[in-house]
């Protein structure tokens, strides 16, 4: 039977780049991109023919900071399909990122200096906003959004006989402290990007306790610091092309700086070869290259409380339960 790969975010940076990999990987596989925007999906979906004519190249329109978007589009695959093999959880936001300045120059003489600039740690923060749907954006794109698509997408994913991935793209900026269990959409910091990777670590974890006997099985990947749309938000581009070389000069001494999207995906097609129930559900499987340019992946234990996660699990469900009638309407509007 042909398998199945759903990839959000999938028409730039490192989606449009696993799209590329997995079809090299595997020519027969289908893959179905879901993205925002239907005009940058298409091109896409035509770079992707163009390099692999025979593939199939299916698109769902998917916004997950909408809600009502995100149910849209999964009826939409349910419509298309009978199970999902995959189900590739990477669009994502890093709204308006500021630099902070007094901590880039501490960090630059400190000992710290790779960690630093390989986590962002302290380093960045940003300006978050409200949706549409009441949430906090970061929030909703980058989990909430993706945890009503698992929620509608169950009856493909949950098939005890031969297992489901769901592979989500974290981050090494995933930080226990930028995380609250009473402020989940974390209105109250300037560090909603990690707070919401973190969480996707959390829900990681207890996606597995809840979901493995039923052949559902969830990973969590960090694809190294990457020079996409994202990043270059960060500073201005004259400032990009004057650290890029030593960005490379560094790789030699941190793997970490994966830069190319191609790069940054390796994780993510390495574990589109594992059999999932071997993983471990408490290790986060790191992107790394080499500075002469080989790739690797290296798993990295997560500092994660398994009770926590699990609060944390049934905090969502209680979340889902209180918007669910509010996204039926806006799908049934009278």
């Amino acid at each position: 039977m042909q398998k199945v790969a759903l990839i959000t975010g999938a028409s730039s940076g490192i989606g449009l780049a696993l799209c590329k990999r997995l079809l090299a990987e595997d020519d027969e596989l289908h893959l179905c991109l879901a993205c925002r925007n239907p005009s940058k999906a298409r091109a896409a979906c035509d770079a992707l023919l163009a390099s692999h004519p025979s593939a199939d190249v299916s698109i769902v329109q998917m916004d997950v900071s909408s809600l009502p978007s995100v149910v849209r589009g999964a009826k939409e695959v349910k419509q298309k399909f009978q199970r999902l093999d995959y189900l590739y959880l990477n669009a994502g936001i890093m709204p308006n990122p500021q630099l902070n300045i007094k901590a880039f120059l501490f960090s630059i003489f400190s000992r710290n200096v790779i960690h630093v600039f390989s986590t962002a740690e302290g380093l960045l923060t940003q300006n978050d906003k409200v949706t549409a749907d009441g949430f906090q954006e970061v929030f909703e794109t980058n989990l909430f959004g993706h945890f009503i698509l698992i929620r509608e997408l169950e009856p493909l994913l949950c098939h005890t006989d031969i297992p489901s991935q769901l592979i989500w793209t974290s981050s090494r900026n995933a930080k226990k402290s930028n995380f609250s269990l009473e402020d989940i959409q974390h209105t109250k910091g300037q560090e909603p990007y990690s707070s919401s990777k973190y969480a996707t670590d959390l829900l990681n974890v207890a996606l597995n306790r809840n979901f493995n006997q039923k052949g559902l099985y969830s990973s969590v990947v960090c694809p190294g610091v990457v020079m996409t749309n994202l990043t270059y938000g960060i500073l201005p581009p004259f400032v990009w092309t004057l650290l890029l070389p030593l960005m490379w000069l560094i790789r030699f001494f941190a793997n970490a700086f994966t830069l190319t999207p191609y790069n940054g995906a390796e994780a993510l097609v390495w574990l589109f070869h594992q059999k999932p129930e071997s993983l471990n559900p408490l290790t986060k499987y790191l992107s790394f290259t080499t500075g002469f340019g080989t790739n690797y992946v290296k798993g990295q234990k997560m500092d994660i409380d398994e009770d926590t996660a699990e609060k944390f699990y049934q905090t969502l469900l209680d979340l889902e339960n209180r918007v669910r009638i509010t996204i039926e309407k806006s799908d049934h509007p009278s």
